[in-house]
């Protein structure tokens, strides 16, 4: 069964919710009321509700987040919900949980939202509760930040098995930050870089943990996003109803979704003579691929792709297809990856430009593929898409979820 995506929405990125004084209630009062409204639903059409987010207990003591939906939400009260957790790909997840529910024919309508508060504490501590989605105690136990640790160990394995130029890395960073210049929800929209900021310079890009420089790290946000989902039937009712012609609607073509060893040297383990470092990564791009009857990289015309880090993006673009492995590099140098290239990459920022509420990412990157494959991304739209792949992973390349957004 298809599932139409009718619309979405999400909150300025740039914004600190605690400083403002506020949280997730008002994350959830902010973004569904948008989301409906542009998918032009009432809350009386949703069947089902689906919220991701990774660590709420931990950065604001919250747990029950359907029933803080539904405090936000007053008109919500009696729906169902469910709430999802696989790290940074929660989002990805409950979209694909909110696709079954409609494809089992439970319910026609489908809220997807996702959210996480984290600039409400200091970066240490956010660090900390953020390693939660590694292997505690097993690994990462002796660095001050988890994360950029560990994918600099992933950032060695692949320069032991290829070669690495670190000005590949920042060449992906000054692309992302720049698309990210021309997106008015963008955490980075108004940051400036003076030259130097993407090169070794130790004072404008210092380093954080051995090859990765602060301008190759994803920082720490507040948001939230929300999509709305729907089966054929209501969509195409609803397309009736708002003067649209339903095969120009965006919807969930084909899905990839693996899990695999938490801990990154689990996984490194298994790839040892595979022509992939993540295996399984490549099996669910694959997956997403033959389900949307997509024959590879080539019928993609965007991608929304996870860089939490600059290497993470490396990694991935050749996972998906763009390049071979040990060759995204002269990818990123060619232009392949800009606005204007063979590929466009995260036109709208992506997670270092855009920004990265863990819970939200995964929804917001449908959200924006749907606007893509719709025409209607304002300033970030490229010409002519009619197939994007998204790319959402949890942990080190623990939990991998992939979609073809198309029409």
């Amino acid at each position: 069964m298809t599932v139409f995506v009718l619309g979405g929405a999400q909150t300025d990125f740039a914004r600190n919710f605690a400083k403002e004084g506020g949280g997730l209630y008002e994350m959830f009062a902010e973004v569904v009321p948008d989301a409906l409204v542009d998918a032009q639903v009432e809350t009386d059409d949703i069947g089902v509700v689906h919220v991701a987010n990774l660590a709420a207990e931990l950065f604001a003591g919250q747990a029950q987040l359907g029933g803080l939906l539904v405090a936000a939400i007053p008109d919500l009260d009696g729906v169902p919900s469910v709430r999802h957790e696989a790290a940074c790909a929660s989002g990805g997840t409950a979209v694909l949980a909110a696709s079954s529910d409609i494809e089992s024919g439970r319910y026609d309508v489908a809220l997807v939202t996702g959210l996480e508060l984290m600039r409400n504490t200091d970066a240490r501590s956010a660090a900390g509760h953020l390693g939660s989605a590694a292997w505690v105690g097993e690994e990462a136990q002796t660095a001050e930040f988890p994360w950029p640790a560990l994918f600099s160990d992933v950032a060695d394995v692949y320069d032991w098995r290829y070669g690495l130029d670190p000005a590949h890395l920042g060449l992906f960073a000054r692309n992302a930050f720049a698309n990210a210049a021309l997106n008015p929800m963008a955490q980075a929209r108004d940051w400036g870089f003076p030259d130097g900021s993407f090169e070794q310079d130790d004072r404008l890009n210092p380093v954080v943990a051995g090859v990765l420089r602060k301008n190759d790290c994803g920082r720490i946000s507040d948001g939230a996003a929300g999509i709305v989902l729907a089966s054929p039937e209501f969509a195409a009712d609803w397309a009736k109803r708002v003067g649209r012609d339903l095969a120009d609607v965006p919807r969930l073509a084909g899905f990839g979704h693996r899990t695999a060893h938490l801990s990154l040297r689990g996984k490194l383990d298994r790839a040892e003579g595979h022509e992939y470092l993540f295996p399984h990564l490549r099996g669910a791009v694959l997956d997403a691929y033959w389900r949307a009857k997509v024959p590879g990289a080539e019928e993609i015309d965007v991608v929304e792709l996870h860089d939490c880090f600059t290497i993470t993006a490396l990694v991935a673009l050749e996972h998906l297809g763009a390049a071979p492995p040990g060759s995204a590099g002269r990818l990123i140098e060619s232009g392949g990856i800009a606005r204007d290239g063979v590929l466009p990459v995260n036109p709208g920022g992506g997670l270092l430009g855009l920004g990265h509420p863990v819970g939200a990412t995964g929804v917001r990157m449908v959200h924006d593929a749907a606007r893509q494959v719709a025409g209607t991304a304002g300033p970030l739209q490229i010409d002519g898409v009619r197939n994007v792949l998204t790319l959402n992973v949890g942990g080190s390349f623990t939990t991998v979820v992939a979609m073809v957004v198309a029409r």
